[in-house]
């Protein structure tokens, strides 16, 4: 999978861009503001059809759209995946509110929607900033499982998109339901939440297996760069912690586990996969023997939407115990394992777009980076400083 061409339009602080990706290297030198992470950003924006660093998307437009006789934002990339080519666009244009924008998607020019362009252009980026996914909250880390897999996945891509939808049906019920002060054992409760339990069941089963599993792929790859990047002195085990038991653990051993109580030094170490069908037995009987705190609540209080992850080193919970250095470093591991699994799931190894990380990793964290490099079949890297890369490794490069 190659980029060989992207085109930027009042796109953040972009008037105008147009550029080539001659090799499987470019080093994108400047200094800070000049817009390095806007066009890794926008590379992403192609690759999951969002923003990284906007909750909305007018945010990505730039002030001077406002020039044109209709403002817009325009992305486009031109990408090679063995012998096929697609060109890629992304189309930001006022909605007659004068607020939002609408987003249109085209791939060779044909209309499409945003879960059509997911995973035609697929990408792993490392930002400093990534250290979140370590300490920060819960929905950074779903957000990341999410964006990660629906690239390679398309079932989970689907899967993921209908458990949404239903929750949010299921949530508005409920709510109804609390404003009116129904009984939880009430025939008509009953039949109400009945078809949106069996759907939310149904999808968020499958949403969780595919998560947990992927993140049993993830471990290995996770933890062997993880002890290179340390120096062989620290292990890491990603746990995955579920809103309720999905049936891989015993209720004690979950108890321990669960995101309140979790001090990371649990001696479990789960190598076997979930199916779909034990979780779908365990989260039923979860929704009916907690109807009454949900309808108290007026919200869904089980699924995939309130799960969370921990990164553990050691054995000792790095959000809690880890050092800025170690949880950078647990960040970097997972994002280049993210590599080597989509690479081994899809048969294609994906972009991979690294911002100024250099500056932020002593000279054994660049050491194994660099090398991890040497297997990709592109990598665009932002910097503002030549000197963060060897010489021999410059010229093999395209700078800029």
């Amino acid at each position: 999978m190659h980029l060989s061409h992207l085109t930027l339009t009042h796109f953040r602080n972009y008037r105008h861009l147009d550029l080539d990706f001659a090799g499987p290297l470019t080093v994108l030198q400047g200094q800070n503001a000049q817009g390095k992470t806007n066009l890794l950003e926008a590379v992403y924006f192609l690759a999951t059809s969002k923003p990284v660093h906007a909750l909305n998307e007018r945010e990505t437009v730039g002030w001077q759209a406002q020039d044109e006789p209709i403002p817009y934002s325009r992305i486009s990339g031109r990408v090679q995946v063995a012998d096929r080519q697609l060109d890629l666009e992304i189309l930001l244009t006022p909605r007659g509110d004068g607020l939002n924008y609408t987003k249109q998607i085209k791939v060779n020019g044909v209309p499409k929607r945003s879960m059509d362009l997911v995973g035609l252009l697929r990408a792993v980026l490392f930002l400093p900033e990534d250290v979140k996914l370590v300490d920060g909250s819960p929905g950074e880390r779903r957000r990341y499982l999410d964006i990660a897999l629906c690239q390679i996945d398309r079932s989970y891509l689907q899967a993921l998109a209908k458990y949404n939808k239903v929750l949010a049906q299921r949530n508005s019920l409920l709510k109804g339901l609390r404003e009116q002060n129904v009984h939880p054992t009430a025939e008509s409760t009953e039949a109400q939440l009945s078809f949106w339990d069996q759907q939310l069941v149904d999808y968020g089963a499958q949403v969780i297996a595919r998560r947990y599993n992927y993140l049993l792929q993830l471990e290995g790859c996770a933890g062997e760069y993880h002890t290179e990047l340390s120096g062989g002195k620290e292990t890491l085990q990603l746990h995955y912690l579920p809103s309720f038991n999905p049936g891989h653990l015993s209720e004690h051993e979950f108890a321990q586990m669960t995101a309140e109580n979790f001090a990371g030094d649990l001696p479990i170490n789960i190598v076997a996969p979930l199916d779909v069908a034990t979780i779908v037995g365990h989260y039923q009987r979860k929704l009916q023997s907690r109807r009454g705190r949900e309808l108290a609540a007026g919200l869904t209080l089980y699924g995939p939407h309130r799960d969370d992850l921990r990164f553990v080193a050691n054995g000792r919970d790095l959000r809690m115990y880890g050092s800025r250095g170690q949880q950078r470093t647990a960040a970097l591991a997972i994002k280049l394992a993210e590599l080597q699994v989509s690479t081994a799931t899809t048969g294609v190894a994906p972009v991979l777009l690294l911002d100024d990380v250099m500056s932020e990793l002593d000279v054994q964290r660049r050491s194994t980076l660099l090398a991890a490099l040497n297997g990709v079949e592109q990598a665009i890297i932002t910097t503002t400083d030549w000197n963060d890369f060897t010489p021999e490794f410059r010229t093999r490069a395209q700078l800029i």
